[in-house]
């Protein structure tokens, strides 16, 4: 079930996947799929992850899409977890992302991952951020902004669990890709963004808690 919130005089929704709705513009926002993760670190020499995580993301993202048929699209920023996983992409994936882009518009947001634009076997554009009625960017800046990068979670019930946070300025969306890691709400990073406001949980439902004086007990994680 998802959980309504109103935002810069916004009513939006945040999935219970990680994803934000925006029904009066029929837009689905994600951030942070980091595709091609794994490629990316067998290629460099790092940890050898089992090679599903894009996959995995892409099968979560189209159930999103068929259960909310968006207009469009908005990736905020690490789509892919570097330009050359974007490169690295088999046909049968880009087909894929081309058929669930399929009547829509499909926009990209440069990351600090993924700096330059998708590649042409790919659907969609590219943008530095999008500004309509809210300023859509990877990290967060001058508010208020709907933005990622930081991969926020939240301990509940002694489950760490991706959230969304929402404050008086800055909307920051949990990371959506299988392989991603987090950062702890309580961090200084995020602290500084979102000193009061609420967290939405994700998992079976989207669950909301608020962040204010007491914070989270648990301790700073690192994102990737």
């Amino acid at each position: 079930m998802s959980h309504p919130f109103a935002f810069a005089g916004h009513a939006l929704q945040a999935r219970p996947s990680g994803a934000l709705y925006w029904p009066e513009r029929r837009w689905l926002v994600v951030a942070d799929l980091h595709l091609g993760k794994s490629e990316r670190l067998a290629r460099r020499g790092g940890s050898l992850l089992p090679p599903y995580e894009v996959l995995a993301t892409l099968d979560r993202l189209e159930a999103e899409i068929v259960a909310t048929d968006p207009a469009a699209v908005i990736s905020l920023g690490d789509g892919f977890d570097d330009d050359a996983a974007a490169l690295a992409l088999s046909d049968m994936l880009c087909d894929r992302l081309r058929g669930m882009a399929w009547g829509r518009r499909w926009i990209w947001v440069s990351g600090n991952h993924d700096p330059s634009p998708v590649c042409l076997r790919l659907p969609g554009e590219t943008v530095d951020e999008l500004a309509d009625g809210l300023v859509l960017r990877h990290q967060a800046g001058q508010g208020p902004d709907v933005s990622g990068h930081f991969h926020p979670c939240v301990r509940l019930a002694g489950d760490r669990r991706r959230c969304f946070l929402v404050g008086r300025d800055h909307l920051i969306l949990p990371a959506f890709g299988a392989y991603t890691g987090g950062l702890a709400i309580d961090s200084q990073a995020l602290a500084a963004l979102v000193p009061q406001g609420l967290a939405i949980a994700c998992g079976t439902r989207a669950l909301p808690m608020p962040v204010g004086t007491v914070r989270q007990a648990g301790r700073s994680g690192r994102h990737a």
